[in-house]
């Protein structure tokens, strides 16, 4: 009997901490997922390997054949052998991929914070929030760092070669630059949206136009526009792309909010986790499509290059600079981190979300990984659910460990192909504006790209010289994607080993609280209609255990 009080509690202990707990259910369904990674002694255990794995295997082979059909197709003749409409046949299961995962991130998002924010009290959230953006900060400075020594060591820029002019848009050398703090001031007006049915799918930009001269994008028609002297204009629109920011933070008050109300707010919190479950629900169904959509993503990604091995002869230096940068960081870094604060192997960990992993690579996009994640991190790691869903999301937005070392690497290697010195202030200048502007970097494909203006205008280099990073960008976005999502589902497990530390009373279990507060002080006159027998029977000496006993059969 004493063993049933940490049954009764299946969602959170039990995945939480399975080796707290020696019971033989336990160990056998963690077993399952722990010998993924080792020997199977008999054909039962190497089929129950390959099943509770099954999902990983498909993904990896799926990125595997992706790259070997690409390079296959592209040697018999690549785009042009296709043509525009079978090309675009080829790349449909892959964009299919993408559309599934980014209809679910709205309600996902949203939904998941306001019942992560909901289900924590307000010191709990306070404690958890700046832990985690303590953990994030930390961890982008020290990408940012890694970045620009790499670049300093390998020196990518001085053995550039000449590189043809096709390479980029010529569009982007009539761009007029963008001010550093237009930037700072956009991201403050994002973290705020005026209208917050637009912010699902717009969020708001600054930019400078020629007075009287055509420019290359097409100015959208609600746009306020500042006149900034004879030649220049300032426009400020609303431009494509959710804010996902300003939903971020409208959901963390909302949620906060709803907590205050009491017992009034608790239908809608309700609502929105079994909105949230339903969500997950639907995830479960769309990963099993993953492996598919994946391998016609990475497929037709390499299809589309003209010239992939002229590319890599080019820019070899600068992408191996990126890579080894970002496999440090990820294979070593963050691992050493889990491992000094929560003594628990970190491989171990990052082999249970090999799936999020492999679909980051595929899609490119940390905010379309977000939904399978939270799933993976939750069921493969044991991580709680009111951890995972608060913090994921805002690691999805804040968190950008792969941008920011991307974006030190790119500005260190620009600042070399015009032979510009970096010396102590500019690089600490790359440093701090790299970790900044990551906040505000799009959770989407070539996100990063965009906010690595802001890093050159702070040094005073040439914004035109991005061009030469689209080039490989197609490649190096897919590594920094995975680095950050990897390093938002470390902050998850760090977080859920500080709280397991410091005993904090999961609020996921609001029922039974109200239960417990809704029972008389002395069980003992309780009467026969309303109690069961199983109370009659487990009174015992202290008046709790008839309650405790109420709460588990309940």
């Amino acid at each position: 009997m004493a063993v049933d009080p940490p049954k009764a509690d299946p969602k959170g202990v039990v995945a939480v901490d399975p080796t707290a707990n020696g019971g033989p259910a336990l160990g056998s369904r963690e077993d399952q997922g722990g010998k993924a990674g080792g020997c199977c002694g008999s054909w039962d255990q190497v089929r129950r390997c390959l099943r509770a794995n099954l999902l990983v295997l498909l993904t990896v082979a799926a990125v595997v054949a992706g790259v070997v059909i690409g390079l296959g197709v592209s040697a018999a003749g690549g785009a042009e052998a296709l043509g525009p409409a079978r090309l675009a046949a080829f790349a449909f299961p892959g964009e299919l991929l993408l559309r599934l995962l980014k209809m679910i991130i709205l309600p996902l998002v949203v939904c998941s914070l306001i019942g992560g924010a909901a289900s924590l009290d307000p010191s709990a959230l306070g404690r958890v929030g700046a832990w985690a953006l303590l953990f994030f900060l930390v961890t982008t400075l020290l990408a940012s760092a890694l970045g620009v020594g790499l670049a300093l060591a390998l020196k990518p820029g001085a053995a550039f070669t000449a590189i043809n002019g096709s390479v980029g848009d010529s569009c982007d050398h009539n761009v007029p630059t963008k001010e550093v703090l237009d930037s700072f001031l956009d991201l403050a007006r994002n973290v705020f949206p005026s209208n917050l049915v637009s912010a699902a799918f717009r969020s708001y930009a600054t930019s400078y136009a020629p007075k009287d001269a055509n420019t290359c994008a097409v100015q959208p028609p609600a746009c306020t526009q500042r006149e900034i002297n004879g030649t220049m204009v300032q426009l400020g629109c609303e431009v494509e792309g959710m804010n996902i920011l300003g939903l971020v933070v409208f959901a963390i008050v909302f949620g906060v909010a709803l907590r205050k109300l009491g017992p009034d707010g608790e239908l809608l919190i309700r609502f929105f986790n079994s909105f949230n479950d339903a969500t997950m629900v639907l995830v479960s169904w769309i990963m099993w499509y993953a492996p598919v959509g994946i391998l016609f993503l990475v497929a037709s990604k390499i299809v589309e290059m003209k010239d992939v091995s002229q590319l890599f002869i080019s820019l070899g230096k600068y992408i191996l600079c990126c890579l080894l940068g970002h496999a440090i960081h990820g294979l070593l870094v963050l691992p050493l981190i889990y491992f000094v604060f929560t003594r628990k192997n970190p491989y171990r960990f990052l082999w249970g979300i090999m799936t999020p992993l492999a679909t980051a690579f595929g899609t490119s996009s940390s905010s379309a990984t977000l939904p399978l994640m939270m799933k993976y991190v939750e069921e493969k790691n044991g991580v709680a659910k009111h951890i995972s869903r608060f913090i994921l999301p805002i690691g999805a937005t804040v968190n950008m460990d792969g941008a920011a070392l991307f974006q030190c690497v790119a500005a260190v290697f620009i600042a070399q192909l015009n032979g510009v010195s970096l010396d102590f202030v500019k690089i600490i200048t790359i440093l701090v504006t790299a970790t900044a502007s990551s906040v505000g970097a799009a959770g989407i494909p070539a996100g990063g790209v965009l906010t690595l203006a802001i890093i050159l205008e702070a040094v005073s280099l040439p914004v035109k010289d991005i061009s030469l990073i689209l080039a490989v960008d197609w490649l190096v976005d897919r590594s920094c994607t995975i680095l950050n999502v990897e390093g938002d589902a470390f902050g998850a497990g760090l977080l859920q080993s500080y709280v397991d530390r410091t005993k904090m009373p999961p609020s996921s279990e609001p029922e039974l609280i109200h239960v417990k507060n809704d029972l008389p002080l002395n069980p003992l006159p309780l009467t026969t209609e309303e109690g069961n027998p199983l109370l009659k029977q487990y009174r015992g000496p202290a008046g709790d255990a008839a309650t405790c006993e109420k709460e588990s059969v309940m």
